[in-house]
């Protein structure tokens, strides 16, 4: 399957991007999960985007990259998602490695905190996040902080 990556600031985003992303989050986020939030929290604006396009170019997959700060004094990646259609091939994986690789460009080798879906846990951990022990309900989905933190500090 062929996929291109990007990684754009907001400003950068075309209406049509943003469109496609939002729609992939409320798709997965409140269609699927069955999940009644807020999703546009404000926060998008001030976020850089990591978007994965299918040969087609639609929007397949996406997270975003959270500057220090604005939700937790480190770096964060939250909203990762992918289309049903692409999960299961490692794709997932390739998403938190171009979302690391970029946010360790960005903001330097620094720690990187997450809110991460506790069935997700192991995934997360398989890129180098730690449970920081706070588990807890978001939207009525049991959630764990986790925190990557480079062998470097």
């Amino acid at each position: 399957m062929h996929l291109e990556w990007q990684v754009k600031h907001y400003p950068e985003l075309s209406t049509n991007e943003f469109h496609d992303i939002i729609a992939l989050r409320l798709k997965a986020f409140v269609v699927e999960q069955n999940c009644s939030y807020l999703d546009l929290d404000g926060k998008d604006k001030k976020c850089y985007h990591v978007i994965c396009r299918d040969g087609f170019g639609n929007v397949v997959a996406t997270a975003r990259i959270v500057p220090p700060g604005l939700s937790y004094p480190e770096v964060a990646i939250g909203r990762v998602v992918l289309d049903q259609s692409i999960r299961g091939n490692g794709i997932g994986h390739d998403l938190m490695k171009q979302s690391m690789k970029f946010a360790t460009e960005e903001f330097g080798n620094v720690p990187i905190r997450i809110s991460a879906q506790k069935h997700l846990e192991n995934y997360y951990q398989h890129h180098g996040f730690e449970s920081t022990g706070k588990e807890y309900l978001e939207d009525e989905i049991p959630h764990v902080e986790m925190l990557y933190t480079p062998s470097n500090l």
